[in-house]
């Protein structure tokens, strides 16, 4: 209040008119001022209350102060108007932003999470169906992963070169330490193309969930983690589940299921050689990255093998001369490769907003999704027996995730 009053008593002797807001809309307080004006020294113990409101007319404009300080939690939007005193004309008010509660940032997280699953599990139905298409007709499996891998390169290389995505700043250490890794993804998808040209993918996907028992057995050759007894009891309804299914498989060859199983192996290794060699993640070197510089190195490493054993054989000119609909093998090859590419780095970007457990669990399902779709959308013999071997495998994938991490959480604590 006494700084009110002393506003108000120097407002006075220099011809400024100085009125509460009550009083605003009854009379006009925007006298002329002079053309110079310099305010009062504050006293050293004078404080302003941010509760008044005061209402001056320096220079012929008005200035309303809100009355209260803002809340970062307020849901209505404060406005701060300027008025000109002596026209009345109002200003467009100046809007402070809403700040998002937590609620509806949680909502949204959700939502884009969701979003992400089924975007994951979207584009890992579409590339196995059409590239079991592929390679239903075009029996050259080495070539189907070297074009899938060729347009990953592809779309790193646009993503990067348009802006879409930061450029990574790869050193040297880096790279000697991806090579490996870049190595192992190229036998692990073309291990996996190998199974899917032999037999039903439904039948590839349940030998898939072989890919814990391999994981522990590695890890206890290679990092010498000897696993616990839950941990080994949880694989024993994966490798039943496994065998009942193969024994019962109507598509079953050799060569289909050892490629599977080979692929196992390869990407289980990957898993190995990353605690083995790491990868320091510096700078732009995030996990969409790293994945894009693995796919681009393992297209370079397979592209020897491709050449030497199969040649360059999709061209419109080998198709055609093999009867084969041209347009159609080549389009869904590419599409194959995009949806190859794209499931994998939804499920890097998944990966770096979930925990690795919740990662497993989704992959778990996803699974389970990519089998019955297959078999629904190829009309794939399903015996009851065989059906039961798949649902065995699939839940002792979901309980050795539960297992695997109540263990982790009890080696956190201890």
């Amino acid at each position: 209040m006494a700084m009110v009053a002393s506003i108000a008593r120097s407002n006075a002797a220099t011809g400024i008119t100085t009125c509460s807001a009550s009083h605003q809309k009854e009379r006009n307080c925007g006298r002329a001022s002079p053309a110079f004006f310099r305010s009062p020294p504050l006293a050293a113990k004078q404080t302003v209350s941010p509760h008044k409101v005061l209402c001056s007319s320096f220079a012929g404009v008005e200035i309303k102060i809100p009355s209260r300080p803002l809340s970062r939690q307020t849901k209505a939007v404060d406005r701060v108007r300027c008025q000109a005193a002596a026209g009345g004309e109002e200003a467009a008010p100046l809007e402070i932003p809403k700040v998002e509660t937590p609620k509806e940032t949680e909502l949204t997280k959700t939502l884009q999470l969701g979003a992400l699953f089924g975007g994951w599990y979207l584009f890992n139905i579409y590339f196995n169906i059409y590239n079991k298409q592929v390679l239903k007709v075009f029996k050259f499996p080495i070539t189907c992963t070297q074009v899938q891998l060729g347009v990953g390169l592809v779309w790193s290389l646009f993503m990067w070169g348009t802006g879409l995505y930061p450029k990574p700043n790869i050193s040297r250490d880096q790279l000697i330490a991806i090579t490996p890794l870049a190595l192992v993804h190229a036998l692990g998808n073309l291990f996996t193309n190998l199974s899917l040209g032999k037999v039903a993918v439904s039948f590839t996907h349940t030998i898939k969930a072989m890919e814990p028992f391999f994981s522990v057995l590695l890890s206890s050759i290679f990092l010498g983690d000897k696993p616990q007894l839950p941990i080994v009891l949880s694989l024993l309804p994966i490798v039943a589940g496994v065998g009942l299914a193969s024994a019962t498989e109507a598509s079953f060859n050799w060569a289909g299921f050892l490629s599977a199983m080979a692929s196992n192996l390869t990407f289980q290794s990957r898993n190995v050689l990353s605690k083995k060699v790491m990868v320091k993640k510096e700078g732009s070197l995030d996990n969409i990255n790293l994945f894009s510089v693995i796919t681009i190195i393992a297209f370079f490493l397979l592209l020897p093998l491709t050449l030497a054993t199969e040649g360059v054989k999709l061209t419109p000119a080998y198709l055609e001369a093999a009867g084969l609909d041209v347009k159609q093998v080549l389009t869904r090859a590419l599409l194959a490769g995009f949806c190859f590419h794209a499931y994998q780095q939804v499920s890097y970007m998944i990966l770096s907003k979930v925990t690795p457990v919740t990662h497993s669990v989704g992959n778990c399902v996803k699974r389970v999704v990519v089998i019955v779709t297959s078999v629904i959308f190829f009309k794939t013999p399903v015996s009851a027996i065989n059906a039961v071997g798949t649902a065995v495998a699939l839940s002792g994938v979901f309980l050795y995730s539960r297992v695997k991490a109540s263990m982790t959480k009890k080696e956190k604590l201890a």
